[in-house]
């Protein structure tokens, strides 16, 4: 890396530091490669180690980059494409999902959940939760809530917990016709357990896929699914269908 020294611009220092630092990725570093300190760094392009840091993170939300716990920040490698749902409305957990059932545990959902639901906030609801992977790579987490109105036979299975109690939840689930669905996706931040089964930091930019399910005239189920931002780039098709492309390419849906 040669010296470079960021000059009085009418964009914001941070952005032009992220276009010169995206075209030294471009040039000078492979996949896996460890970036320099962050003081180093900074002393290359004459900015504070704030602007430095704000640079690194928007370069981390467009996958540019990684950070890793013991690692530091690396170079991201090329994105892998996965799907995320299904052509038309299907239930969670048919031969067509890709999810995996880890667990499956029992209680109060938090109070946006409950609201969203029509459960009482203090109400018990089955809590199922899922993970994902791509190519050896965890890419997406998921919670999936399930009021006990919605598998009423469920209490017949002897099966506490676990992947096997998870699995009986979304078999019951099935059940019912399923009336229809909505999804709508935000930009979050990485909590505590999701940053840790995602092999993310804290905090880091996360894509989180909200899924309502409908039957009876009710929501039966809602999913809270959580993407690695850095991983996955999320389109619409016609079909209603949401689809994660991984490559620099824009593919069309």
């Amino acid at each position: 890396m040669g010296t470079t020294q960021l000059e009085s611009v009418p964009e914001p220092k941070y952005w032009h530091l992220r276009t010169v630092l995206s075209e030294a990725l471009d040039s000078e570093f492979a996949v896996g490669e460890i970036l320099p300190n962050e003081r180093d760094l900074a002393a290359r392009f004459g900015v504070a180690r704030a602007t430095l840091r704000q640079a690194l993170e928007q370069l981390e939300l467009e996958g540019r980059l990684q950070r890793r716990r013991g690692v530091g920040t690396t170079v991201a490698p090329p994105r892998v494409g996965v799907d995320v749902g299904m052509e038309g409305e299907t239930w969670p957990g048919t031969s067509e999902d890709a999810w995996q059932p880890v667990d499956c545990t029992v209680g109060a959902p938090p109070s946006a959940v409950a609201d969203a639901l029509g459960t009482g906030r203090d109400e018990a609801v089955h809590i199922v939760r899922r993970s994902r992977v791509s190519h050896g790579r965890p890419v997406a987490a998921e919670l999936l809530y399930v009021p006990r109105a919605s598998v009423p036979d469920l209490t017949a299975i002897d099966t506490p917990s676990g992947a096997a109690r998870a699995r009986a939840v979304l078999r019951e689930l099935r059940r019912p016709a399923l009336e229809g669905q909505d999804r709508a996706v935000e930009l979050g931040s990485a909590r505590a357990d999701d940053a840790k089964e995602l092999d993310r930091l804290p905090g880091a930019p996360v894509l989180v896929v909200t899924t309502r399910f409908f039957a009876g005239g009710r929501t039966a189920a809602l999913s809270v699914a959580t993407y690695r931002a850095d991983t996955c780039r999320l389109t619409f098709g016609a079909s209603g269908t949401v689809e994660i492309h991984h490559g620099p390419e824009r593919q069309a849906s």
